[in-house]
């Protein structure tokens, strides 16, 4: 009787000591795969907020969410999406920020300069990660300290336009043109940097830049017309308030025979001549990669900022051939045509 006490209490000693030496962080399968089940299901919330409402941003907001998806956050599944638009107004964008900082969202992203300043304040004090994106020169814009690095809580993504593939472009289709003009909103600190880096480079293709800056779209008519008044073509940078307000300038220009080019394929289907500028979409998917790095627990500090290096040719064939500009053969062969929508 006592040697059968005696197994017994070896036997259950036994079963302890093999659960006490199981590898840290396991269980029983039943426990392991309630665990599992609970991380994969596990939903959390991103506030999504852009600066205006026109196609470009839209785009950046579409890709953002595809990024998302990628790395394993899918609408509906697992991921919340808070999406507000500012409407152009600063004081909106801060609004929703601070909305955001109080709801307690898991990750703030902010699409377009003003945004993200907003969020990048907010998140701070509420202690939110942000990721940027369309924000040209984030430097400036006070969100990191330089590029290839991240700031305090926040990376993100750069849309800085390729000037000098632009400058290219528009030399080679009007070899002629000598004034190139720009219009631009003098309050937004990404608009200030692509004036800044035309003018630094217009000379070494045969251009001189001639900038009008506006404060608010009631002025955008009056400075548009005087504008292409006075150059050979026009460059439409990504400045949100004068994207927005593209049709008016459009107009103007059109008027005069005056050709638009832009800074995105967007913009050149919604009328601008030719753009070697920059694909949205996959800005939006480049972002939303970092996203759901720092969702899945990733030190949003060791994620670096980033540039898109890529560009695209993009060419409006029926505004070039209404305006009677012919496409030389050495863009005809690698552009993607499209029509003004």
């Amino acid at each position: 009787m006592k040697k059968s006490m005696i197994a017994a209490l070896s036997a259950a000693l036994a079963l302890s000591l093999c659960a006490c030496n199981s590898p840290a962080g396991t269980g029983t399968p039943d426990t392991d795969a309630q665990n599992k089940t609970e991380t994969e299901t596990k939903t959390v919330t991103v506030g999504i907020t852009q600066i205006a409402d026109h196609p470009s941003l839209d785009n950046c907001r579409e890709g953002f969410i595809e990024g998302l998806a990628e790395g394993g956050f899918v609408e509906g599944e697992n991921l919340v999406i808070d999406y507000q638009n500012a409407n152009n107004d600063t004081s909106i964008a801060t609004t929703i920020a601070q909305q955001f900082a109080a709801k307690k969202v898991d990750l703030m992203g902010a699409i377009a300069t003003p945004s993200a300043q907003a969020c990048y304040v907010a998140g701070q004090d509420a202690g939110i990660p942000l990721v940027f994106c369309a924000v040209s020169d984030p430097v400036a814009a006070g969100l990191v300290p330089e590029m290839g690095k991240a700031g305090e809580g926040v990376t993100g993504v750069s849309d800085l336009i390729p000037v000098e593939k632009q400058l290219n472009l528009i030399h080679t289709l009007l070899p002629e043109a000598s004034k190139l003009g720009i219009l631009y909103n003098t309050s937004e600190v990404n608009s200030e940097t692509q004036v800044g880096e035309y003018t630094l480079k217009a000379g070494d293709y045969g251009l001189e830049i001639n900038a009008i800056g506006v404060t608010a779209a009631n002025e955008i008519p009056l400075a548009a017309e005087r504008l292409v008044g006075e150059v050979d073509c026009v460059v439409n940078l990504t400045d949100n308030l004068i994207v927005e307000n593209l049709p008016v300038l459009l107009e103007k220009a059109n008027a005069a025979r005056i050709p638009v080019f832009g800074s995105e394929e967007e913009q050149v289907k919604n009328g601008c001549i030719a753009s070697e500028g920059l694909d949205y979409v996959a800005l939006g998917k480049q972002t939303g990669a970092m996203a759901a790095r720092v969702l899945n627990g990733e030190d949003i500090s060791g994620i670096g900022s980033e540039y898109v290096e890529d560009s695209k040719l993009t060419i409006n064939k029926a505004v070039a051939e209404s305006l009677g500009i012919t496409i030389p053969e050495e863009l005809d062969a690698r552009a993607e045509y499209t029509e003004a929508e």
